[in-house]
């Protein structure tokens, strides 16, 4: 116990630096002991959320290349915290699977349809969240990977598109960041040109690997249709 409350303020620390990157091939060199650790950074601030998310795709896939299974239940993991039975709420939780499936590609061929599910409302029985403030992570979490391995997300881009009319403002401004990761579509304008026009204020929080930069909806979606 103690070797592990050392192993997660160590964690922590690394982290925290300006460096933090560098410190990503020794995090993952400790396998399934830093799984725990780092899933509870995840309730922390949002950078260092994000930090430990790229921390926990560095694990991951360390391990899908060593111990697959057990890299394949670090993600049935995340999918039971985003379960309503869990009981849990599910904070960071888009996050860090992203970052994995953004960070093995023999992870993101098994998980991808699960992660884009989580935005997808079929009207019966889904994996769509329907918990506004964390289906603003889910948007940014398939744009994430579709940074990554685009092809496996266009079949989300109906998705994407229909989440620019989120009855939630920030979602639909994360929706068009992550319609702007995919490749360009000309039948998108008409919609991220709509969203552009409604002037939509409230900022969203987009991690670009370093920073978390705080852009408005409206501003998200102009910059979309700049890709287009």
């Amino acid at each position: 116990m103690a070797r592990m409350r050392v192993a997660k303020q160590r964690y922590k620390n690394w982290l925290a630096t300006p460096q933090w990157r560098a410190h990503l091939e020794s995090i993952a060199a400790d396998g399934t002991e830093s799984i725990g650790p780092l899933l509870s950074f995840l309730l922390l601030d949002p950078l260092t959320r994000h930090r430990a998310a790229v921390a926990l795709g560095a694990s991951a896939a360390r391990l899908a290349q060593t111990a697959p299974e057990a890299a394949r239940n670090i993600l049935r993991r995340l999918m039971w915290h985003m379960n309503e039975e869990s009981g849990n709420i599910g904070w960071g939780i888009p996050e860090a699977f992203a970052e994995i499936l953004a960070a093995s590609e023999s992870l993101a061929r098994d998980f991808h349809r699960v992660l884009c599910s989580y935005i997808m409302d079929l009207d019966r029985d889904d994996n769509y969240c329907d918990h506004a403030i964390l289906r603003r992570s889910c948007y940014w979490a398939v744009g994430r990977l579709a940074q990554e391995r685009p092809a496996l997300c266009l079949h989300a881009r109906p998705w994407l598109v229909r989440g620019l009319e989120d009855t939630d403002e920030i979602c639909r401004g994360m929706a068009a960041w992550a319609l702007g990761q995919l490749p360009p579509d000309i039948m998108d304008a008409p919609a991220l040109r709509r969203l552009a026009a409604a002037g939509d204020t409230p900022e969203c929080e987009i991690f670009d690997g370093e920073h978390l930069l705080r852009i408005s909806c409206a501003r998200l979606a102009e910059q979309a249709l700049q890709r287009h």
